[in-house]
C-alpha cells in the first residue's frame, strides 16, 4: 500500500509531459499578464483560467479539446460579471452561487465538454469570492482571462501538442441512462446543490469572509464521482490531503511572508504536483492545491496560521455537506452504480468479440479496436466505482475480496480482448474456421452471462450468499469438452486467448453472485 502511495506508473511519461506543459503554459500566461500591466488580482485570475483550461478540458480528440477551450469564455465571463454584480447583495449572491453549482453538475450529461464548461463556470464564480471582485475590476479581469486562455491554448495546441502523435483517447463514459430524477446527472445536480447549500450556511457561521471554501470543497468532492460510496471516499481523501497540505503550508508558506520570487517558484512546483498527481492520487493532488492556495494568500498578504486552521474547518464542513447529501438526498447506491458499469464493460467485451469474429470470417469492415478503447475507459469507471469496496478502511472483507476478484477477471477479459484484436488484424489468421467458431463461443458466453440476469439486474459484489439464485445454465462446455477445447487451443495462439477469455467470463459468475444484465451503451 505504501508503494502505491509514493509510486505510480507513467506509461509514455504522459503525466510528466502534461505536468511540465501545464507549468510552462500557466507561467507564460501569468508573465504575459504582468507584462500587460495587470494587477496581482488579475494575474491570479488569469493564471487560474489557464490552469482550468489545461486541467479540465479532456475531450477525446485534439480538435474537440480546442473547441471546448474556445468555448470557456462563453460561460466564464458572464459568470464573472454576475458574481461581481452581486458582490454587495449576499442573499442574491448565495442563491446565484447555488444555481451555478446545480447547473455545473447538470451539464455533465453532455460528456467531457459539459463537464469542463461546468467546472469553469463554478470556478469563475468561486474566484470572485476568493478575490472579492467588484464590477469596476471586470474589464481588467476579462482581458486577463482572455489573454491567459489564448496563451494556454497556444502552448497546448501549438508549441507542445504531443497528443497529435498519440492514439485517440477514449471518451470518459457518461453515467447510466434514465429520465428525470432517474438520471445520475440530475440526481447529482440536486445532491450537489443541497450539499453546497448546507456548506454555505454552516460555512458562513464559521466565517463571513471565507465561507466559499466550504462550498468549493463540496463541489470538488462531487467531481468525477457517481455513487455515494465514491463520493464518501473522495471526501475522505480531500480532507486528508487538505490536512497534510495545511501542515506543509504552515512549514513552507508562512515563513516566506509573501516573498514574490520563492513564492512563485513554489507555486510552479505545486502546479506540477497537481497535474502529475491528479490521475493517480486525489489526496496528493489536494496537498498540492492546499499548499498553492496558502502561497497565493501569502502573496496577497493575508496568510497566517489562523487562516490555515479555518481552511481545514471549512473543508470539513464541505465534506459534511457532501456526505449528508449523498446519504439522504436521492441516494445513488454503490451497488447499483457498480452493476451498471460492469454491465457496460461486458457489453464492450461482447462487441469486441463479435467484431473479431466478423473480421476473422472475412468482413474487412469489422474492427474490434474501437470497442477495445471503449472497454479501457469503462474499466477505469469500474475501478472508480469499486474504490469504496476495496478501500483499506473498508471493514467488509468478503465484499472487498469479491470486488478485487471482479476487477481481476475484467482485467483478464480486457487483456484477452486486446490480444484477439491483434489476431483479427493479422491477414494470415483471417478465414480460419476454428478461430471464427471460437469467437462465437466467447460471444455466446458473454450473452449467457449478461442476458440470463433477472430484470432487476445482478446483485452487487459481496451481496449476501442467501440472495444468490440457483446456478443458471449458460451453455458452457462440460469438463470433458473443456479438456478437449484445451487440447485444440494448443493448435493456434488465438485459440488460447479465446479460451482464456471464455474462462474469465465464466469465472465472473461467482464473485458477481449472479449474472449481470447487459446495460445499454448509449450516453446519458
Amino acid at each position: 500500500m505504501l508503494k502505491r502511495m509514493f509510486a505510480a506508473p507513467d506509461p509514455g511519461r504522459l503525466r510528466l509531459r502534461a505536468a511540465t506543459r501545464a507549468v510552462l503554459g500557466i507561467a507564460l500566461a501569468v508573465a504575459l499578464c504582468g507584462l500587460a500591466g495587470h494587477s496581482l488580482v488579475a494575474a491570479v485570475t488569469g493564471g487560474l483560467a489557464a490552469l482550468l483550461a489545461l486541467f479540465t478540458v479532456t475531450d477525446p480528440t485534439v480538435r474537440g479539446q480546442a473547441v471546448t477551450t474556445a468555448m470557456l469564455p462563453a460561460v466564464g465571463l458572464p459568470v464573472l460579471a454576475l458574481a461581481a454584480a452581486l458582490h454587495d447583495h449576499p442573499v442574491a449572491r448565495d442563491a446565484a452561487f447555488l444555481a451555478v453549482v446545480g447547473a455545473g453538475v447538470y451539464a455533465r450529461r453532455w460528456g467531457p465538454r459539459g463537464h469542463a464548461l461546468g467546472v469553469f463556470a463554478f470556478m469563475s464564480y468561486f474566484v470572485t469570492q476568493f478575490l472579492g471582485t467588484v464590477p469596476a475590476q471586470l474589464p481588467e479581469l476579462y482581458a486577463a482571462v482572455l489573454l491567459s486562455l489564448a496563451t494556454a491554448a497556444a502552448v497546448r495546441f501549438g508549441a507542445w501538442c504531443y497528443e497529435r502523435r498519440l492514439p485517440p483517447v477514449p471518451a470518459v463514459p457518461a453515467p447510466g441512462d434514465g429520465t428525470g430524477l432517474r438520471r445520475v446527472t440530475t440526481r447529482q445536480a440536486v445532491q450537489a446543490t443541497a450539499g453546497a447549500g448546507f456548506a454555505l450556511l454552516v460555512g458562513q457561521m464559521l466565517s463571513h469572509e471565507r465561507w466559499y471554501w466550504a462550498v468549493g470543497a463540496t463541489w470538488w468532492i462531487f467531481v468525477n464521482t457517481t455513487s455515494r460510496g465514491e463520493t464518501l471516499v473522495r471526501g475522505f481523501r480531500r480532507f486528508l490531503g487538505t490536512l497534510i497540505g495545511i501542515g506543509a503550508g504552515a512549514l513552507v508558506a508562512v515563513p516566506l511572508h509573501g516573498a514574490p520570487v520563492p513564492s512563485a517558484v513554489l507555486i510552479a512546483v505545486c502546479v506540477f504536483g497537481i497535474f502529475y498527481a491528479a490521475p493517480v492520487s486525489y489526496t496528493w493532488m489536494m496537498l498540492a492545491v492546499t499548499v498553492m492556495a496558502s502561497l497565493l494568500y501569502g502573496l496577497l498578504g493575508l496568510l497566517d496560521a489562523g487562516l490555515l486552521a479555518l481552511r481545514l474547518l471549512e473543508t470539513g464542513v464541505g465534506m459534511a455537506g457532501a456526505v449528508l447529501a449523498v446519504l439522504f438526498v436521492l441516494p445513488i447506491t454503490t451497488d447499483a452504480t457498480t452493476n451498471g458499469w460492469i454491465g457496460r464493460a461486458l457489453h464492450s467485451v461482447h462487441a469486441s468479440a463479435a467484431a473479431a469474429a466478423a473480421r476473422l470470417a472475412g468482413d474487412g469492415q469489422a474492427d474490434p479496436t474501437p470497442h477495445i478503447r471503449d472497454l479501457e475507459a469503462l474499466l477505469a469507471r469500474v475501478r472508480l466505482s469499486l474504490a469504496p469496496l476495496v478501500h483499506p478502511l473498508n471493514p467488509l472483507r468478503v465484499r472487498k475480496r469479491r470486488a478485487l476478484r471482479v476487477m481481476e477477471l475484467l482485467d483478464a477479459c480486457a487483456a484477452e480482448a486486446r490480444a484477439l484484436a491483434l489476431v483479427a488484424a493479422d491477414a494470415d489468421a483471417s478465414h480460419d474456421v476454428r478461430l471464427t467458431v471460437a469467437c462465437w463461443r466467447v460471444e455466446a458466453a458473454v450473452q449467457a452471462l449478461t442476458e440470463a440476469a433477472p430484470t432487476g439486474g445482478g446483485a452487487p459484489p459481496g451481496a449476501a450468499a442467501d440472495d444468490r439464485p440457483e446456478p443458471a445454465t449458460t451453455g458452457h462446455p462440460a469438463p470433458q469438452e473443456a479438456d478437449a477445447t484445451a487440447v485444440r487451443a494448443t493448435e493456434h495462439p488465438a485459440l488460447r486467448h479465446l479460451q482464456a477469455l471464455e474462462q474469465a467470463l465464466v469465472g465472473l459468475e461467482d464473485p458477481l453472485q449472479r449474472p449481470v444484465r447487459l446495460q445499454p451503451s448509449a450516453p446519458s
